[in-house]
This record gives C-alpha cells, structure tokens and sequence, in this order.
C-alpha cells in the first residue's frame, strides 16, 4: 500500500520499521515538530523524525492539520491508507477522510479499556494482569473506532512501564503489517468498538509520580513499576529527590514512610516494600545497598 506514516516517540519506530519491512510504500512520515531538550535546550527532532531522515523518506511537522492548506498537502500524497501511531496531533474529518482505506491507529491497549493518552502507564497503576494493542479504523471519537485486529500480552507481576512498552512495541508492528495485509485482501471486516468496560487513560500530570506513603503496600509498588523507568516514582529525603526504580511488597508496619530497619524498608499506609533500586538526583541508578553505603539511613528515619 502507499501510507503516511503519523507518529512521534520511540513507540512509533517498531511499526515504522515492520512496514518497511513488509515492502509498504511510505509516501511521507508526519511528525512532532522539533522541540528543545536537554541540558541546552538545543531543539532535538523526534525518533520517528530522525529515523524517517536515514530513509530518505520526507519529513513533516505541521503544528496544527486544521488549515486548509495543510489537509490539502496530505489529501495531495493519494494514500491508501495512514498509519497512526501516538503522534500527538488531532486529525480532523478532512484527514481521516482522504486516505482511501482511512486512517489506521495502533493503541496500546485492548479497548475499549484505557482509551487516551497514557494506557500503557494506567494499566500497571490499576493492577491489571493483560494488556494489547488494538488496530483501529479511526473516526473523530477519542480511540472509540471500530476495531480491526488485536493481540494481547500477559502483565507479570513484576514488569515496569518500560518493559510493557517494548512488547507492546513489538506486538504492534506485528499487527499493523497483517492488518493492512487483512484490509488488501478483503479477509479483516470492522467490528463496532464497545462502550461497555470503558476506563479513561488520563496524561501523566505533573507531580502525580511522586509517592504517596499512606497509600497501600500493594499500591506503591504497582507506582513505582507505573512510572519505571521514565520519569520515576520519587521521594524527598532531607529535601532530596530520590527515584525508586524497582521495590516489592514486604512484611512490616509503622507510620507511613518511616524506614524499618537498615535494608530500605519502608512502611506504608497498610504494610511496606522494600526498595530494591534507587537514583539520586544527577546521579546513576543504584542498588539498594550501594546507596546505603554512600548514603547510610537508620531505622526511624520518615521520607517524605
């Protein structure tokens, strides 16, 4: 088929590379436009950007797809169909309407569960035990399309928001390429997407990885595994940030936050875990007892 291809972070790359592969014809990739980052704030191109750049394949990066001109640039490339992945923009009637098969989305989740823009992060706080990718034709709803094919993966009980990313990853380049291959040959129908068993997967907000002690033994270590590795689940310690970037449920109790003995165990609102795998501010990730033995903490101490 000749595609665009719409998409933006490192979750994007896999399904790029799995329709290079598949010999699709990747007409244009759109794109985030290049944003500052990084100690000197120096605008850095998207993965999708740079790794469409060593292809040859044209760049764009519109702001917004709701001017004229722009829908007219995209209507012009005569696609047989967008792929879709985490790009950031909305599309609008226009957009979804001119590629002749529509605009396909990858979704990291098995809707209608966590439709939005964290599913991947909402999964693991919520506790669930199976997660996917869904392929979608999309319509101007927020991920309520109808579905065309999906896979699902098993969540183990101690796979971070990383790890869950790279298989999610994966399984969606798998799937894209055998959709559109469904789509071609007339053997892949729509299915209506269901409301019923809708959760919501609201933005990570600002703030919201910090860790709560009150809240359940159980609870903080589904949090820290949520937000590992990127940004972090964190604590203040004597004004410190310190990221938690793996800890497991233990025995014990105490007033939330008060550390237990001298291993990084920590009481929580019911029960408490033990920190496995820490970062220091400006500092490289540690086992537990390697920051201990830089930075001692006695029994008693309450973190913040």
């Amino acid at each position: 088929m000749r595609i665009a291809f719409m998409g933006t972070p490192d979750f994007s790359v896999p399904a790029f590379d799995a329709l290079l592969a598949a010999g699709h014809e990747i007409a244009c990739v759109y794109t985030q436009p290049p944003r500052p980052a990084g100690r000197g704030q120096k605008e850095r191109k998207s993965p999708v950007h740079l790794r469409a750049e060593s292809e040859g394949i044209e760049v764009r990066t519109p702001a917004s797809l709701k001017d004229a001109e722009a829908q007219a640039a995209f209507a012009a490339l005569d696609l047989d169909a967008a792929v879709v992945v985490a790009y950031g923009l909305i599309l609008p009637l226009p957009i979804l309407n001119a590629p002749q098969r529509g605009c396909i989305n990858i979704h990291a989740s098995l809707l209608p569960r966590w439709r939005g823009a964290a599913p991947i992060q909402r999964a693991l706080l919520a506790g669930d035990t199976e997660s996917g990718v869904t392929i979608m034709l999309m319509d101007e709803g927020l991920d309520t399309g109808p579905e065309l094919l999906r896979g699902s993966i098993d969540i183990g009980p101690a796979m971070n928001a990383g790890e869950l990313h790279d298989a999610l990853c994966e399984l969606g380049g798998r799937l894209i390429v055998e959709a559109l291959a469904g789509l071609e040959a007339g053997t892949i129908t729509p299915i209506p997407q269901s409301d019923d068993g809708m959760t919501y997967a609201g933005k990570l907000e600002r703030g919201e990885e910090r860790i709560n002690w009150s809240k359940s033994a159980a609870e903080i270590a589904r949090h820290v595994r949520g937000f590992a590795p990127w940004p972090g689940a964190w604590f203040e310690q004597d004004g410190d940030r310190i990221k938690v970037l793996m800890a497991e449920v233990a025995d014990g109790e105490g007033q939330p936050g008060e550390v237990l003995d001298d291993a990084l165990r920590v009481a929580c609102g019911d029960g408490a875990i033990r920190l496995l795998r820490v970062q220091r501010a400006g500092r490289g990730a540690m086992d537990a007892q390697e920051y201990l033995r830089g930075r001692p903490v006695v029994r008693g101490t309450r973190f913040a």
